[in-house]
């Protein structure tokens, strides 16, 4: 547990227990040994509920293969005709040779795909994604992405210097009419 119940459990729950102890003992009414149930099946409770629930708020800890697949822009973080235009444009794939493929394809202008390689950094047990593209590239490759770590998942997010920051997620690119 942390720093907090250690000071609890030690300045606070310990001396109550032994206190409601010797009360307890010296006076034998039930009352005393119902609180210190009460107050134990508390703690306990709290506690278990602490361990069951903490693998459900845990941030998802990457590696290399959990960025393999499709990704498409994130329509849901600033929905609007900017997010629209941007998916219609931008998606690329990272395929398990380690090898990404970044499109460009504007409606009235030829696709355009840029190739480059992806690794990871693991400097605090999670991977981030690392993108070498050779120039010249597409604006949006020209830094590394932000990994955003969810309980269930993440989402990457490239900083753009015409765009600013683009939301990119899991999942399959289907051109979309606007």
């Amino acid at each position: 547990m942390g720093f907090g119940f250690n000071l609890f459990f030690a300045l606070f729950l310990l001396p109550l227990t032994a206190i409601l102890l010797v009360i307890w003992a010296l006076t034998k009414k039930v009352f005393f040994g119902k609180a210190l149930g009460i107050i134990w099946l508390s703690i306990f409770a709290l506690v278990l509920l602490s361990v069951v629930t903490r693998p459900l708020s845990e941030k998802k800890v990457l590696t290399q293969e959990d960025y393999y697949g499709e990704y498409v822009i994130d329509q849901s973080y600033f929905p609007g005709k900017q997010a629209n235009w941007q998916y219609n444009n931008f998606h690329f794939v990272i395929k398990p040779n380690d090898s990404i493929y970044f499109y460009s394809t504007p409606k009235n202008s030829p696709a355009k795909v840029f190739k480059g390689k992806i690794s990871t950094s693991a400097p605090y047990g999670s991977a981030r994604l690392i993108v070498h593209m050779p120039w010249p590239t597409h604006h949006v490759l020209t830094t590394d992405p932000t990994v955003y770590r969810q309980a269930w998942g993440f989402f990457l997010v490239f900083n753009s210097p015409e765009f600013g920051n683009m939301f990119f997620t899991k999942g399959k690119w289907e051109p979309q009419d606007n």
